[in-house]
């Protein structure tokens, strides 16, 4: 199926994209998460994460469908 992923913050910059459209057989947020630190390395050393599906907040194992807009925050230090 076709997703779009938008990347915010540093996961944007190791990326080296705001968002990306591409066929995948994930079936949850946590499954394409994966498959994405796959296609970008610069990924791998961030381990959690916030997700949305269509701009409302989502679980790890929500199932995506045809068309959804997945975005990933990466974790946020405040102080």
């Amino acid at each position: 199926m076709k997703i779009t992923v938008r990347y915010f913050a540093a996961f944007r910059e190791a990326v080296g994209t705001e968002s990306e459209t591409f066929e995948t057989p994930a079936d949850t947020p946590e499954d394409l998460f994966a498959e994405c630190k796959n296609r970008h390395p610069a990924l791998q050393s961030f381990s959690s994460t916030l997700i949305a599906i269509n701009d409302e907040m989502a679980d790890w194992d929500t199932t995506l469908i045809e068309g959804d807009e997945v975005l990933f925050f990466p974790p946020v230090a405040g102080g």
